[in-house]
């Protein structure tokens, strides 16, 4: 059983007046990306027993980069971690998107919009965030067990559960299960679908005096089928510089032949569609330099059972066309440790997480299944309404205000019911 812990706890959220905890609980967090990791901390803070299970025999980040929206800026403000994201990565004031070949400005998305407290996405590469993370979750001291291939998550007769490896060795019980490990997490119910599209990544040095707005993510469109972009992302760890990350996107069934058509036919396509970004192909040398990354719309209905919580793309996993990925993981996980903390019992603090992120999470979700398909598919008719009537009108107000609401991921006003605010 849970044992109680008598003293008061040491705030982990600012500086709040210090509560009596009665329980703290044996939690393990499956998985070490921005969720697992982030809520790793903040339930270690709060006096649980916490232990972190991750397959890769060295905790790694996968991908390249991300946005950080003014809503996970919030959360990680509060785990005091804010200043060194924000020195890690790349300010960014400005979504813009052309189509070709008219030339025509089809998004133009200004945080400004917002007012003189909006503040501002931020450019970052996975691998700056992974590292603040992980540095914090060893400078607390939370266990980590490495090469560790979770493949069940079992519930007990007392309502704990035990986690089972695919080499059939197990660990536990626990009060808690915490399953960050994506959007093909084994512990969680198969749903939704894998998109057609997806994209290829690569970070690259910053192209200074090639015309890049060193605040602003760029894109150029052919139809919604052709997409290539330059995102800011500050200097990742290790990198002498700051860089971008460059993404073009493509069907992933259409991978293959990619590749067999060979890099200079790709950049010769890429050159014609965006002259400017001559500058970032000349230091891709060969096609190992673009990762594929694949996505997933998937929602799980039950995020959490007895003993056991989805969090970020376990619960809830979409194409990157808002940029809210990370930053719904980070507030799926504070709201899991302001649930525990706020209540007398795991299921208690389970339901009222989820009740805090469910309807931002239905929200979000809806948009960005909604606007997939004019940035991302075969469609001709989205694109032409995209070019010719919405494009046009979104520069207008109030479209302006609502288009920087979206992008900020402050539509539905999802820091509320957390207690926490953007500025």
């Amino acid at each position: 059983m849970p044992a109680p812990l008598l003293a008061a706890r040491r705030p982990a959220f600012g500086p709040v007046a210090p509560r009596l905890i009665m329980r703290r609980y044996e939690i393990a967090v499956a998985g070490c990306g921005p969720a697992g990791l982030s809520a790793a901390l903040m339930l270690a803070r709060d006096g649980h027993r916490v232990t972190l299970f991750e397959r890769f025999d060295v905790p790694r980040p996968i991908g390249s980069g991300l946005m950080i929206q003014p809503t996970g800026l919030a959360v990680l403000r509060t785990m005091g971690l804010a200043e060194p994201v924000l020195a890690a990565g790349a300010r960014i004031e400005r979504l813009i998107g052309e189509a070709r070949p008219s030339g025509r400005t089809v998004l133009d998305v200004r945080y400004s919009a917002l007012g003189p407290k909006a503040g501002a996405g931020l450019g970052i590469h996975r691998a700056a965030l992974f590292s603040i993370l992980h540095e914090a979750v060893l400078a607390g001291a939370i266990p980590i067990e490495t090469g560790r291939t979770i493949v069940a998550a079992e519930p007990g007769s007392d309502g704990r559960r035990r986690l089972r490896f695919a080499d059939g060795t197990g660990a536990g019980p626990f009060d808690l299960v915490v399953d960050a490990l994506g959007s093909n997490t084994p512990l969680a119910p198969k749903t939704g679908a894998a998109l057609a599209y997806g994209a290829l990544w690569a970070s690259l040095d910053w192209p200074d005096g090639a015309g890049f707005d060193p605040a602003a993510l760029a894109q150029r469109y052919v139809r919604a089928s052709v997409m290539v972009g330059v995102l800011p992302i500050g200097r990742p760890p290790g990198a002498e510089g700051a860089q971008a990350a460059f993404f073009w996107s493509i069907r992933l069934d259409r991978l293959e032949a990619w590749r067999r058509a060979g890099l200079e036919a790709w950049k010769a396509e890429v050159l014609t569609l965006w002259p400017e970004t001559g500058a970032l192909l000349d230091q891709i040398a060969g096609p190992d330099q673009l990762t594929p990354a694949r996505y997933h719309h998937r929602t799980v209905a039950a995020p959490a059972q007895p003993g056991l919580i989805h969090l970020g793309d376990a619960w809830h996993s979409a194409s990157p066309q808002l940029g809210q990925g990370a930053n719904m993981a980070l507030m799926d996980a504070f709201a899991l440790a302001k649930g525990l903390r706020e209540t007398d019992a795991v299921a208690d603090g389970l339901e009222r997480a989820v009740s805090a992120r469910r309807r931002h999470v239905r929200l979000y979700q809806a948009m960005t299944a909604l606007f997939t398909p004019v940035y991302q598919s075969d469609s001709r008719v989205l694109p032409l309404l995209r070019d010719r009537v919405v494009g046009p009108a979104s520069r207008l107000w109030p479209a302006t205000v609502i288009q920087a609401a979206m992008v900020s991921g402050l539509v539905g006003s999802p820091l509320k019911p957390l207690g926490l605010d953007p500025g």
